[in-house]
């Protein structure tokens, strides 16, 4: 091995960032057992809403649920083929495949905590992506019928953003809120809806606020690390402890390693990113880019998922800062919680490819890269969706771009073989040479 130009070291929050993770899955899987409620969603729904029912409340994200299955090949394999047998196309969203199949087993991902798939008591969701309506309708049936809420962002990109687009999606906030008490048979608190408000600011400032850390040369974070963490946000972006986690323990810790040089890979000389989810069951191929000296400081989707973003006064990209208004009622809280969110960076993409090659090519200049992985995923329609115009107008911009094919959440259709063979030559294009054999 080649000597390291930067020293290295683990992160020292790793093991809370883990504890926390599975805390989560625990805690949803035992509500009922503890006298709670608990429902299932997307990532990117409002979760803020929910917590108005009770601090007795917890969930599960679709998303990430539907990764931990595609790292487990085999129960993905097993949830995969079971869905298909029932008649669902195998060209479908992989997580929501990997979730379906997981319900028709009624197994769950995390067996040390419950056998069998933990039934939710409402499914609470929100419609930008092609299938996230439908993602939880098909789960209602599998599940027997499970009450369902969705409302529908898809009002344009943030740019165009008007007053009564925004008045579109708060009206729906403020029936679904009539609706969860008339499932639950629960009073609504206003003030726990207020505090996940507030919460979700945080989170999502300070994730942007680590992420921007890494345009520091050397690297602090690899973007495979940034996948164990980000996931926390993805999970409950509303919760206290997601945003402690991020402000308190991980963005100190990222500042110091970035104050004394500490690196993510010790013999950084070349940079890249991604651009949307990778193929969970092969991590091995960001190893494998190490063995170039290369690390790949995160992607689009690790910093945009749950980050916000805004243009600072240098004319650069920082995290949008935390609102400074004080919200004393619903209404004013869920206009805040719509306006937030309607300004996420991977909602845009879905209107135009230019709103995602000029996030890419900005991401690109100023983390310094080298070069650019595009993952022709077919496992996700939503943010696959423009990839060929990404690819020829972040080439155009003067970057390199490496595409490979291949599926998040269906190991079935990744040539990991193939992959690293694209590796060695896209090095070799960028004069890189392998450090490690």
């Amino acid at each position: 091995m080649s000597a390291t130009k930067y020293p290295t070291e683990r992160l020292k929050c790793w093991n809370s960032a883990k504890t926390l993770r599975e805390k989560y899955y625990e805690d949803y899987a035992k509500a009922h057992e503890r006298g709670g409620l608990r429902w299932a969603g997307g990532a990117w729904s409002f979760d803020a809403i929910p917590a108005g029912l009770g601090e007795d409340v917890w969930c599960l994200t679709g998303e990430p649920y539907g990764a931990t299955v595609a790292w487990n090949k085999e129960f993905a394999t097993e949830c995969q083929e079971a869905i298909e047998a029932k008649g669902y196309a195998r060209d479908l969203c992989s997580y929501m495949r990997n979730y379906w199949g997981s319900v028709l087993l009624n197994k769950y991902a995390w067996p040390e905590f419950s056998e069998e798939f933990p039934k939710p008591d409402f499914l609470w969701q929100d419609h930008i992506c092609c299938s996230h309506a439908k993602w939880y309708q098909v789960a209602s049936d599998l599940e027997g019928g499970v009450p369902m809420f969705c409302i529908d962002v898809s009002v344009g990109s943030y740019e165009e953003l008007t007053k009564s687009k925004l008045n579109y999606v708060v009206g729906q906030m403020h029936d679904g809120i009539k609706w969860l008490e008339k499932v639950t048979g629960r009073e609504y608190d206003d003030e726990l809806l207020i505090k996940a408000v507030y919460n979700e600011f945080r989170a999502c400032h300070y994730w942007a606020a680590i992420c921007a850390l890494n345009k520091t040369i050397p690297a602090p974070l690899d973007e495979k690390s940034l996948y164990s963490l980000y996931v926390l946000g993805t999970l409950r972006k509303t919760a206290q402890w997601t945003a402690d986690f991020y402000e308190k323990e991980l963005l100190p810790e990222v500042q110091d390693r970035v104050a004394r040089g500490i690196a993510a890979v010790g013999n950084e000389k070349c940079r890249l990113m991604t651009d949307t989810q990778p193929p969970w069951a092969f991590l091995q191929v960001f190893r494998y880019l190490e063995k170039y000296g290369c690390v790949s400081v995160g992607s689009l989707y690790t910093f945009g998922l749950i980050g916000l973003w805004e243009v600072q006064e240098d004319g650069t990209w920082g995290p949008r800062s935390i609102p400074e208004i004080e919200i004393t009622n619903r209404d004013e809280a869920l206009r805040a919680l719509a306006e937030w969110n309607l300004s996420k960076p991977e909602w845009q993409h879905f209107y135009h490819p230019k709103l995602k090659s000029q996030m890419m090519i900005r991401i690109a200049r100023e983390w310094k890269l080298n070069g650019v992985l595009l993952h022709f995923n077919r496992g996700c329609e939503g943010l696959s969706l423009g990839i060929a115009e990404n690819r020829l107008a972040i080439q155009q911009a003067g970057i390199p771009t490496m595409p490979f094919e291949g599926n998040m959440g269906d190991e079935r259709e990744f040539d990991l073989t193939r992959t690293m063979t694209w590796i060695d030559a896209f090095m070799e294009s960028l004069g890189m040479e392998k450090l490690v054999d």
